[in-house]
């Protein structure tokens, strides 16, 4: 015959387990009162929002670090045109000095500096027609003639491979083409040697950047 105390004990024990799971229940479904649903999943977004923005930053910076890297060095000179003719040398030409070359190239093809400098004249000028010329710095400066627009203005400075305007046929000219030169202390030097000089060969059309 089962013990009246045994069956007492048998029956509290059974409750006291019970009340137990059912607390262990509520604890799992309902929120800590100090981190609620809303926070949590803020929490992970912020998480999430943090790491993606680090990682825009990192290829930003890896972008600008390219960039900069990519720049030319204030002494690399580059071919102010491509896709061209050279027509005329440098040296005398119906009794005169024909002080530059001439590159003979469509209307309106864009040509760009031959190297970093400042823009000190860009407007017609009597026989060059519309007419550039950029202080490169240690009394050199580049002339370019004949454009038929201008793309840049006095006093802008410019990196190598900036557009400075478009070929033409303006000014003393016989055929759209662009007037190269180069002036040492405001005396016109041969343009092939000194640019070949500076990793470039106007006559085999090439350029190498010299740092």
């Amino acid at each position: 015959m089962e013990n009246p105390r045994s069956r007492f004990l048998a029956v509290l024990t059974t409750a006291v387990v019970a009340s137990g799971v059912v607390a262990m229940g509520t604890a799992t479904t309902l929120p800590d009162p100090h981190t609620d649903g809303l926070t949590m999943e803020s929490a992970g977004n912020y998480d999430d929002i943090t790491t993606r923005s680090g990682d825009r930053a990192s290829r930003g910076d890896a972008k600008t670090t390219l960039s900069t890297a990519n720049q030319p060095a204030p002494d690399v000179w580059i071919l102010p045109l491509h896709n061209y003719t050279l027509t005329s040398f440098y040296g005398e030409r119906w009794g005169r000095l024909h002080p530059g070359v001439d590159l003979g190239a469509a209307t309106g093809t864009p040509f760009v500096a031959a190297a970093a400098g400042k823009v000190i004249l860009c407007r017609w000028n009597a026989g060059y027609g519309n007419n550039i010329m950029i202080d490169h710095g240690g009394g050199i400066v580049t002339v370019y003639g004949h454009a038929s627009k201008l793309l840049c203005k006095e006093g802008q400075q410019v990196k190598a491979g900036d557009r400075l305007a478009l070929v033409g046929n303006t000014g003393h000219s016989f055929g759209s083409h662009l007037h190269f030169e180069v002036r040492d202390n405001d005396k016109p030097i041969e343009p092939l040697a000194f640019m070949r000089k500076h990793g470039v060969d106007i006559q085999q059309h090439t350029e190498a950047i010299y740092s």
